[in-house]
């Protein structure tokens, strides 16, 4: 149906006004309509909840404080496992130094989460 629609026309090929059919001009409005719709409802939505404050700056800001002070003490529950992994692996069996560093990252990890908590 395209191929048949399409015309000659200074060298392009073009559409024809003529072989579009009523149902199809409906079809184009319909869906122009629904999509104009979406846009303006998402639109007044945004609007709507960055006057009420909504607009998740300040959620985001607090997220990223969150995940800058988890990070943090990561770090930090890191720095046990690398330290006893520094001291103890050369003189003992990795298969014993591993697990043992492994605990002391995860313990390190949860007492400073909790620690942080308190504060």
């Amino acid at each position: 149906m395209l191929r048949s629609a399409l015309k000659q026309r200074n060298g392009r090929r073009t559409l024809s006004k003529k072989t579009t059919k009523p149902h199809e001009y409906a079809i184009r409005f319909l869906f122009g309509g629904l999509v104009t719709t979406a846009t303006l409802i998402a639109k007044h939505e945004k609007l709507r909840k960055r006057e009420a404050g909504y607009d998740g700056t300040r959620r985001g800001r607090a997220a990223a404080a969150a995940d800058a002070a988890g990070t943090s003490l990561s770090a930090l529950a890191l720095l046990a496992f690398a330290l006893i992994v520094w001291r103890l692996l050369p003189r003992s069996a990795p298969w014993v130094i591993l697990p043992l560093a492994a605990a002391s990252w995860a313990s390190a990890a949860v007492l400073l989460r909790l620690l942080r908590r308190k504060l």
